[in-house]
C-alpha cells in the first residue's frame, strides 16, 4: 500500500526533527532539548500508521507490544542508576538490532511466499539486516553480562577461535549468497542462526576495558541494519534513522579508539594474537605514603591551584554532590578548581559530564583532557577520585602494558597528588598504577562518598 502525500509529510518533518535531535545531544546545554525532540519524533513516527492504513493486521498485538515496551522504558528511565547506563544502552541496542533482524525476516518469508521479484539489491539488504542484526543483538548480550559482571570481564578464548570465527564469517557470506540467489526463509533462519553465533565470537575476546567501544561499534551496526530495513520496506524515515545512528556510531567509535591510543582492529581481534586487554587484577602489596581526611584537606586548603580528575569510583560511590560541596568550600577559599574530563572516563564518553551535571557542576568548570593537559604541571594539588587508568604513567612508559599508547591526563605532573581509592586494587584494565607509588602521591583510602564528606567537613574547619 502507498503511503499518502500527507503521511509522507509528516515522516519527512520526524526525520528532520531526528537530525535536530541529535545535533542538540551534541552539546549539554542542548543535550536535554534534543532528547524530548527526537522522542517526540519517534512517538508521531509510531503513531502514524494507526491514522493513514485502512486495515491493520494484528492490531492488538502491536498495541500489547507498544505497552510493554513504554512500561519497560519507563521501568528503566526512572531505576537505572548512572553507573549502569552503559550496560542499558547495550541491552537496548541490541533490542533493536534484534527487531530489525526479525522484521527483515518477516519480509523474506513474505517474498519467498509471493515469489516476488524484487531485484538482487533488495534481496541483499534483506540478507545485510538478517546477519548483522543478528550480530549486533548477540554482541550487545555479551557486552551487557560483561559490564553487569553476569560473566568475566576479561577475553574469553579458546583454541581454534580464530579458525571458527573465520568459519562463522564465510558462512555468513555463502549463506547471503544462497540467499540473494533463492529467497528462501530457512536460509534466512540459518543465517541469523550463524548471525548470533558470530556476534559471541566477536565480543568474546574482548577485554573488559574495550567493551564501551564495542558496544558503540555495536550500535553503529544495529544503526546500519535499521537503514537497510527501512530501504527493504521503503520507508524513509528509517533509512534516514539507521543511517544518523549508524553514522554517529562510527565516528563515535572512532574517537573512542583513538582516546585509548589503539585501533579498532586491535580492539578487536588483539586476543587472537595472544593479547590481553586486562592484566592479572591482583592488589599490589607495594608500600605507599596515606594519610586522613585532615591532612589531605590542609593541603587542599592551602592551594592556589587544584585540578579534580573523577573516574568510575566517583560514580559508583555517587560522591558527585559531595564532591560539588568541596569545589563550593574550595572556591570560598578563592582557590581556582577545574575537572578534568577523559573522553573514556567512566564507562562510555559524556559519562562523567552527565554525572557532574547531576551535581549542578557549571559547564565551565569541565576541561576536556586536551585543553587542560598542559595545566597540571601549574596546579598545586590534584585529587584523583575513583578514576584509574585514565592517569597511570603506564600508558606513556611501559611498552606491551595493555593501556601503553593510551593518551592520559597528565596528573603526574602536578606539584602534589591526592589518590582517593577503595583499597590498592588495579583499574578496569587491570595493572599497576605506578602514580601511587610516587613520592608527590598520598594515598585516601575509604569510600568515595564516605571520605568526601570528611574532606568537605575537614576543609570547613581549618
Amino acid at each position: 500500500m502507498s503511503i499518502p502525500v500527507w503521511a509522507q509529510v509528516v515522516y519527512l518533518g520526524c526525520a528532520v526533527a531526528f537530525i535536530l535531535a541529535l545535533k542538540g545531544l551534541s552539546g549539554p546545554r542542548t543535550a536535554r532539548t534534543g532528547n524530548l525532540i527526537g522522542a517526540a519524533a519517534a512517538v508521531v513516527a509510531c503513531a502514524l500508521p494507526f491514522f493513514y492504513l485502512d486495515d491493520m493486521d494484528n492490531v492488538v498485538l502491536i498495541l500489547v507490544a507498544i505497552a510493554v515496551g513504554t512500561a519497560g522504558g519507563a521501568y528503566g528511565a526512572r531505576t537505572v542508576q548512572m553507573t549502569q547506563m552503559p550496560q542499558m544502552v547495550a541491552l537496548f541496542n541490541g533490542v533493536g538490532g534484534g527487531a530489525a533482524a526479525l522484521v527483515a525476516l518477516l519480509e523474506l518469508d513474505e517474498i519467498a511466499g509471493t515469489g516476488l521479484d524484487l531485484g538482487w539489491f533488495v534481496l541483499a539488504a534483506t540478507a545485510f539486516t538478517v546477519f548483522v542484526g543478528s550480530v549486533s543483538f548477540a554482541g550487545s548480550v555479551v557486552t551487557f553480562a560483561k559490564l553487569q559482571e553476569l560473566m568475566t570481564s576479561r577475553p574469553v578464548v579458546f583454541p581454534g577461535l580464530a579458525v571458527v570465527f573465520a568459519a562463522a564469517l564465510l558462512g555468513g557470506l555463502v549463506l547471503s549468497g544462497l540467499l540473494v540467489a533463492e529467497p528462501a526463509i530457512w536460509a534466512g533462519i540459518v543465517l541469523a542462526l550463524v548471525g548470533l553465533a558470530f556476534g559471541l565470537l566477536l565480543v568474546l575476546p574482548v577485554g573488559g576495558a574495550d567493551v564501551p567501544i564495542v558496544i558503540s561499534l555495536l550500535n553503529a551496526f544495529t544503526g546500519l541494519t535499521v537503514a537497510a530495513g527501512g530501504y527493504v520496506l521503503s520507508n524513509t524515515l528509517l533509512l534516514v534513522a539507521g543511517t544518523l545512528v549508524g553514522a554517529s556510531g562510527t565516528f563515535l567509535t572512532l574517537l573512542m579508539a583513538r582516546a585509548m591510543g589503539r585501533s579498532v582492529a586491535n580492539i578487536l581481534f588483539g586476543a587472537l594474537k595472544g593479547g590481553s586487554t586486562l592484566g592479572s587484577g591482583e592488589a599490589s602489596d607495594r608500600p605507599v605514603k596515606s594519610a586522613g581526611p585532615t591532612d589531605a584537606a590542609i593541603m587542599l586548603g592551602y592551594a592556589d591551584r587544584v585540578i579534580i580528575v573523577p573516574g568510575y569510583g566517583l560514580a559508583v560511590a555517587q560522591a558527585q554532590h559531595s564532591l560539588r560541596e568541596l569545589v563550593d568550600v574550595l572556591g570560598e577559599r578563592d582557590i581556582k578548581v577545574d575537572y578534568a574530563i577523559h573522553p573514556v572516563a567512566g564507562r562510555m564518553p559524556g559519562h562523567m559530564n552527565v554525572l557532574l551535571a547531576e551535581a549542578q557542576v557549571p559547564y565551565e568548570q569541565l576541561k576536556e583532557m586536551d585543553e587542560i593537559n598542559g595545566d597540571f604541571k601549574d596546579a598545586d594539588v590534584v585529587l584523583v577520585v575513583g578514576a584509574n587508568d585514565v592517569v597511570n604513567p603506564a600508558a606513556k612508559t611501559t611498552p606491551g602494558a595493555p593501556i601503553y599508547g593510551m593518551p592520559i591526563l597528565n596528573a603526574d605532573d602536578a606539584k602534589q597528588i591526592i589518590f582517593m581509592k577503595r583499597s590498592m586494587r588495579p583499574g578496569f584494565a587491570g595493572i599497576e598504577n605506578e602514580l601511587l607509588f610516587d613520592e608527590k602521591t598520598t594515598l585516601l583510602f575509604g569510600d568515595a562518598k564516605d571520605t568526601m564528606s570528611k574532606l568537605v567537613n575537614a576543609v570547613k574547619a581549618l
